[in-house]
């Protein structure tokens, strides 16, 4: 029996440290070679460690959230026989780094900074697509139904520590799509199955929960800190009457033949492009160390979109070039690339102002933290039906929804953001105009 080392190999792109977001292994586990040892999370990706040999763990480089240096010890593993462990030994750790950097680069997770700055460079080899990673990884708690039934369903970790927390066996729960999500649990537990679940309303009195903050969630923290930290910040907010926009998109959905089905957000976005270039100073880019402001021609347009993995941002490159069956597409593409992991590097960065959207969630009016180093974002709330009065006294429902806008002061004056929003509204109001030249 021999002892054979695995330390955490050069990822490439100077990174000098990597955290360590999810075990798959413990002490005492018995691994296989590429079985999956632990996902290890640096500025530009989330990659998994697979194991270079077979043999027993007998020791771990540290507890999930750890950040641990690029060379250091990952894990200790026992293996059989001397002559196994020498061959395997002269394969080094930089043998495994150079394999590692020379794949073909994968984009598998992004923060928002990253977004903002850095290309995503995720080597391939030792690597599963997170939307894979994601679907077969287990979660450890004691309180799941049983590991079988895990490994079976393929869902996301939030889905299954939810699950595991309610007594639920999710091979029992049917998916709407490829994998099991929060609606596919809600729906199941509103028929009253699964244990833990009561129907009649009583609550289940639950023991407080300290939950460490790693991974996305830490980077998506450590960003929104920084925004908030070195940008003042101001919204406006308006309303505006969707009524026309709203008749109109009905009747070019009913029209659309083989075309995406259109929601708000193409036509949103097409109004946003045209009332831009009046407005320069919106699309733009900050860089605080250089003390200078992009302005920038092209509308790369930023969409916020929740995922499992935590909020991500792909983007519509040059929107302002799009009609608005063109952008129905390009939304829905690239939203379910971010959800599923597949979104690649050039689409998860360089926007230059973002779009935020809570759909029908939207509530009355938000604040939007800015993505930084851009100086505005855009949210648009719920659209709600109201009585108005019309100038002759008379009273007409009318769909109504408030538009927000956060910006950056140092940047934008508060009379650039009301005048930009103004003519927004213009637009959406009017929507003729968005077909006109």
């Amino acid at each position: 029996m021999s002892k054979y080392i695995f330390n955490l190999p050069d990822i490439g792109e100077g990174i000098a440290e990597a955290e360590i977001v999810k075990w798959h292994v413990q002490i005492g586990d018995v691994v296989g070679e590429d079985d999956p040892l632990a996902d290890v999370m640096t500025d530009k990706a989330t990659v998994e460690m697979e194991a270079p040999v077979s043999g027993k763990i007998i020791a771990v480089a540290g507890e999930e959230g750890d950040i641990i240096a690029i060379g250091s010890m990952l894990v200790e593993i026992a293996v059989e026989g001397e002559g196994e462990l020498e061959a395997l030994e002269a394969s080094s750790d930089k043998d495994i780094a150079e394999e590692l950097a020379g794949s073909e680069a994968l984009a598998s997770t992004q923060d928002i900074e990253s977004i903002e700055k850095d290309p995503i460079n995720t080597p391939k080899v030792n690597l599963k697509k997170k939307s894979e990673v994601l679907a077969a990884e287990p979660v450890k708690t004691d309180v799941m139904p049983s590991q079988n039934s895990v490994q079976k369903a393929r869902a996301t970790p939030a889905v299954r520590q939810r699950a595991a927390d309610l007594g639920v066996d999710l091979t029992q729960v049917k998916a709407q799509g490829e994998h099991i999500r929060h609606s596919d649990l809600d729906a199941y537990l509103s028929y009253g199955s699964g244990q833990g679940y009561h129907p009649s309303g009583a609550s289940q009195k639950r023991d407080d929960e300290t939950i460490k903050v790693i991974g996305m969630r830490r980077k998506i923290a450590q960003n929104m800190s920084d925004s908030k930290r070195n940008i003042p910040h101001f919204s406006y907010v308006d309303e505006i009457d969707m009524t026309d926009l709203e008749d109109m998109r009905q009747d070019l959905n009913a029209n659309r033949g083989e075309r995406p089905k259109l929601t708000m957000l193409p036509l949103m976005i097409a109004a946003i492009c045209k009332s831009l270039p009046k407005f320069p100073m919106l699309n733009a880019t900050f860089d605080d160390q250089a003390g200078q402001v992009t302005r920038h021609g092209a509308v790369h347009l930023g969409l916020a979109t929740q995922t499992d993995q935590g909020l991500m941002v792909p983007v519509i490159r040059n929107a302002q070039d799009m009609n608005i069956w063109q952008l129905a597409g390009e939304i829905g593409r690239l939203a379910e690339a971010a959800r599923n992991g597949s979104a690649k590097a050039e689409e998860l960065s360089g926007s230059t102002l973002t779009l935020t959207s809570l759909g029908p969630l939207g509530g009355i009016a938000t604040t939007p933290v800015i993505n930084r180093p851009e100086v505005a974002i855009i949210g648009p709330n719920k659209i709600v039906e109201r009585p108005v009065f019309a100038e002759n006294g008379e009273i007409h429902a009318r769909k109504l929804m408030n538009l927000s806008i956060s910006c950056d002061h140092r940047v934008v004056d508060g009379y650039d953001a009301a005048s930009y929003v103004q003519a927004l509204k213009h637009l959406l109001e009017t929507p003729v105009l968005l077909f006109a030249d």
